[in-house]
């Protein structure tokens, strides 16, 4: 028995007590460093997308999950309207709304938009906790307590996870991660228990992000390599078919997702492995029954039947559409130049573009330099869990560098396999320390065969020491200036050093709100539109961007009339003006627009309006209150 102050614990005891202690810091560690923005500008949702999210969030917890389910929202994309249930992934929803109900079942009050405020970095405690249990199955506890303090603090993850980013990719990491931690629970025990309760995970992470499909698609090339290696076994078998055929009918409940596990082409390959080992166990249990020579020739048979007869029916249902084509998010990824060539629209968003050398450093670090290190350690210890997380580390390396967004998906496997590497590193050295031993060499013997032992040993754990510190600064100074400022409250250094914040946005769309009827449409800025300022959101002028000169002075009047023909302003000056901004005045038009343009022309008078550059219409303005004039001005602006 050892003393511990005024305890009296045994050697396993302390060391639970010690692994539970700097888990524990991790959690919290995770928690508070996502804080820099609720400090700095206080609690606010960050980004446009969220806004919908916790629109829809607070739908939820006043009206349930049956209006919820069904629920049509008249105020986006205005005049087609959207249905929420069969359009969103309800994961972060739901999660939100149930953790609201049991706080509040507790007595614990607290605003709805708290909890969507806070649900991020709760969440990244909770992928500390698992990666820890992940990482202990691939290595060791020490292994998987470095991972976790690594991941509560790497910027990869932070940039998607800070407090108020309330966004899918806040609670889909954890998703991910549990999910895989599952697997290899399931794959090294081959328990069906295990084998649900992967499901179960991926069910929750599919109703949670769209990027499940990464996940579908890894598990199933992680089962194909283990039968082209000839790892595959019956542990294998019963551990995927659980997964693929419980996950799959636990995904299609999901509105959103629907049919498309059994009908997209991102899920043939789950299906197709699927196959795969219905005929490896046959095949298994003929090679037990028959003699070789016999086996070989059904075998060959078998095959080739089966090969043509899977090959014929599979072109037969791509080419009646049954199964529909990869689209073309997934193309650019297999062809980085697919997008750009066929499909500009993919290609010009941002998160889209192909990552840059600086960017894995500034989002990773130390962890560039020590992935290396935990993949060697993994390929000269190969199992069937070291094996799945090679692929995992494999192919995120490489799908982060066709997509910059995908830096998230890698950001995890970085943190696990340097984790690896580094508590390889500290283990080979900490044994070479200078410790006294009964059957300790002489000095002679020591120098002999390692002159410096000591003295490498310690300066090499000094170095990962030192690198370690720098890892936790730099993901800190990241964190705090790049990925703590909410882009609908911004701010400045004063002369002095000073923090000057600009609170302009939230300001207009709360004069909005009370100023301008709940009706209105808006066509910029539409998602905080319709949560701050209870505006509709306009689809049309969207759809008018993207369609052919000619043609869209007929979307933009149909639109005018639809929305502004109960208005006092004349919708004969409103068409004007959009012929004028649109630059269409040298197009032929219609008999009925030049009657009437050549009607505006004569109740013109003499004055130039400023907004416009064409003569005044004043005149066909009845009178009306001059805060109408303005908002009318303003949607002029916008338009």
């Amino acid at each position: 028995m050892t003393k511990l102050g005024f305890l009296r614990l045994s050697y396993e005891k302390q060391d639970t007590l010690l692994k539970l202690l700097i888990l524990s810091m991790a959690a919290v560690l995770s928690f508070s460093t996502r804080l820099f923005s609720v400090l700095r500008f206080e609690s606010v949702i960050h980004e446009f997308d969220p806004y919908f999210n916790y629109r829809t969030t607070r739908f939820l917890t006043e009206e349930g999950f049956y209006k919820f389910h069904n629920w049509f929202d008249d105020r986006a994309w205005y005049p087609l309207g959207r249905i929420i249930g069969g359009t969103i992934y309800p994961g972060l929803m739901i999660t939100s709304a149930a953790l609201y109900h049991v706080l509040h079942f507790f007595h614990i009050t607290i605003d709805i938009r708290n909890v969507c405020v806070f649900l991020a970095p709760l969440f990244s405690s909770f992928t500390a906790i698992v990666t820890y249990h992940f990482t202990k199955e691939l290595k060791d506890a020490g292994a998987g307590l470095l991972a976790a303090a690594m991941i509560a603090v790497v910027p990869g993850y932070i940039s998607r996870s800070v407090a108020g980013s309330y966004d899918n990719e806040g609670i889909a990491i954890f998703c991910m991660l549990l999910t895989y931690y599952m697997w290899i629970k399931a794959v090294k025990t081959g328990s069906i228990y295990w084998s649900s309760m992967c499901a179960l995970a991926y069910f929750y992470m599919v109703s949670s992000w769209g990027g499940y499909v990464f996940l579908i698609n890894l598990i199933p090339l992680h089962v194909l390599v283990l039968m082209l290696t000839g790892r595959f076994s019956h542990r294998i078998y019963v551990a995927y078919c659980t997964v693929y055929c419980l996950g799959t009918v636990l995904s299609m409940q999901i509105s959103f997702v629907g049919f498309q596990p059994v009908q997209s082409s991102e899920h043939m390959a789950a299906f197709g492995v699927f196959g795969l080992c219905q005929i490896h166990a046959f095949v298994d249990y003929l090679r037990s029954k028959l003699n070789t020579q016999q086996f070989e020739v059904l075998f060959k048979s078998v095959i080739s039947l089966v090969g043509i007869i899977l090959l014929s029916v599979g072109a037969v249902l791509m080419l009646t559409g049954k199964i529909s084509p990869w689209t073309g998010r997934f193309y650019s990824l297999l062809d980085p130049s697919y997008a750009k060539n066929n499909i500009p629209i993919i290609a010009s968003v941002s998160e889209h573009q192909p990552t840059t050398w600086s960017s894995y450093y500034f989002d990773l670090q130390l962890l560039v330099f020590m992935f290396p290190v935990g993949l060697y350690y993994c390929f000269n210890n190969l199992s069937d869990a070291t094996i799945f997380i090679i692929m995992y580390g494999v192919t995120s390396m490489y799908f982060s560098a066709v997509m910059v967004r995908l830096m998230l998906v890698l950001a995890p496997v970085m943190c696990i396999l340097s984790g690896i590497g580094v508590s390889q590193v500290l283990t080979t050295y900490m044994k070479n320390l200078d410790v006294s031993r009964p059957d300790k060499k002489s000095k002679k013997q020591q120098d002999s065969t390692y002159p410096i032992k000591n003295e490498v040993a310690s300066g090499m754990i000094l170095v990962m020491a030192f690198f370690l510190i720098t890892y936790t600064f730099h993901s800190t100074w990241v964190t705090s200036e790049a990925y703590s400022s909410p882009s609908i409250v911004l701010s400045a250094r004063g002369g002095d050093g000073s923090r000057i914040i600009f609170d302009d946005f939230r300001e207009a769309y709360y004069w909005l709100r009370h100023n301008t009827p709940e009706s209105s449409a808006w066509t910029a800025r539409g998602p905080p539109s319709c949560s701050t300022a209870s505006c509709t959101r306009c689809a049309t002028i969207a759809s008018a961007r993207f369609t052919p000169k000619p043609s869209v002075l007929l979307v933009l009047t149909e639109f005018v009339t639809l929305r502004l023909a109960t208005r006092t302003l004349s919708w004969m000056c409103w068409r004007k003006r959009i012929l004028q901004s649109t630059g269409l005045s040298g197009y032929t038009r219609s008999k009925t627009l030049t009657t009437v343009a050549s009607q505006e022309r004569k109740t013109q008078n003499s004055k130039t309006h400023p907004l416009s550059g064409t003569h005044s219409t004043e005149h066909l303005r009845p009178p009306y209150h001059d805060l109408r004039r303005k908002r009318e001005d303003f949607f002029i602006l916008l338009l």
